[in-house]
């Protein structure tokens, strides 16, 4: 019998596998399916900064245009039980699946700033989450702000958030900082006791028809998988912080690479996405308990960093190594000018010509 079971955030669960912060947290019972499929924890749908300023800034409106106290501004408001507005229908819903499942609830905070607003990450704490991930998703386009500067904005957020909630903090980055390694640890000075790698950053798209910048929504496939592949492995053994790999894990293979590289779990969001949630899921653990039994292994534990580059017999294909071989060993399908190189050398001695 393989032991599937791993341990993330301080917090033991059955198996690696994590449902990323996505849509399916919004729905209780496709969420305990998943727990009988066999999920290891389910991240929540991330609560927005601009999410908890706006719903603040709507009460300060009605209070300064025309409500005379706090509870005539709240009559405005629609009522509870037909909409419920923002950071109050997510703190009921992190509550909710904690009452209908018995694996870890993972809360999700998106911000960039260490403002008021981080106090709800102590009530997400009080609505009953096991541990909390702050997504930092930002888009710098001030040239007046430098690199450093944006660094220890994202390392005080961290602090902040760390000083309110007494519970386990992941924190969740995206791949483009200049020194990672070195920004990996000022996370976890600041408080941090996982990272997850990688956010995906959302690019738009133009409508030449009506001229405008829409939405463009698209979900990841396994290829995607090679970059925070890559980091992790770089930075295990290195930060003394647990990893969670995010961002392209589809199959039992990916999910597989990823602890290796040095991973605790496996998150999972586009692949549940896309076809029925639970039905993947058991297939993906299936699949990796017959790699495992066909390799020899007993448990997760055994891989978990065997293929990180402390590990490895090359550690330089990390690095710049594995960039100059990938442009030596390559080889195009047809022949592309002269055969030879200035000494007279063939490059492409293998190319039929007939």
């Amino acid at each position: 019998m393989i032991d599937l079971s791993t341990t993330y955030l301080g917090m033991p669960l059955r198996t690696p596998l994590v449902a990323a912060a996505s849509p399916i947290s919004r729905n209780v019972e496709l969420a305990r399916q998943l727990e009988e499929a066999g999920l290891g924890a389910i991240v929540m749908y991330s609560l927005f900064e601009e999410q908890i300023i706006q719903n603040s800034l709507e009460l300060d409106r009605m209070l300064s245009y025309g409500a005379e106290s706090f509870a005539e501004a709240l009559s405005y408001l629609p009522e509870h039980g037909v909409y419920s507005v923002g950071p109050e229908r997510y703190l009921e819903q992190v509550a909710a699946l904690k009452r209908a499942l018995s694996i870890p609830v993972i809360g999700s905070l998106n911000g960039v700033s260490a403002g008021g607003w981080v106090r709800y990450a102590r009530l997400i704490q009080e609505a009953g989450a096991d541990a909390l991930e702050l997504n930092i998703y930002f888009i710098p386009v001030d040239t007046n702000i430098t690199s450093s500067e944006l660094e220890d904005t994202y390392v005080e957020l961290v602090r902040a958030v760390r000083a309110e909630i007494t519970i386990p903090l992941a924190v969740k980055i995206g791949p483009y900082f200049t020194a990672l390694p070195n920004f990996a640890w000022r996370l976890m000075e600041a408080g941090a006791n996982a990272l997850v790698l990688f956010n995906r950053f959302y690019q738009p798209d133009f409508d030449l028809e009506q001229l405008t910048v829409r939405p463009n929504l698209q979900l990841s496939t396994s290829a995607e998988l090679r970059l925070p592949l890559r980091w992790i492995a770089l930075l295990y053994g290195r930060i003394p912080v647990e990893f969670a790999i995010s961002s392209g894990v589809h199959s039992a293979i990916d999910a597989l690479k990823g602890l290796m590289a040095g991973a605790s779990v496996a998150m999972m969001a586009s692949a549940l996405l896309r076809g029925r949630a639970p039905d993947v899921l058991r297939s993906v653990l299936h699949d990796m308990e017959l790699w495992l039994t066909e390799h020899e292994y007993e448990s997760i534990s055994q891989l978990r960093g065997s293929m990180s580059q402390r590990a490895v017999a090359e550690p330089a294909a990390f690095e710049r190594a594995n960039y100059i071989r990938v442009l030596e060993d390559y080889r195009p399908p047809y022949a592309l000018g002269s055969h030879t190189d200035l000494t007279g050398r063939m490059l492409y001695p293998f190319i039929d010509e007939t």
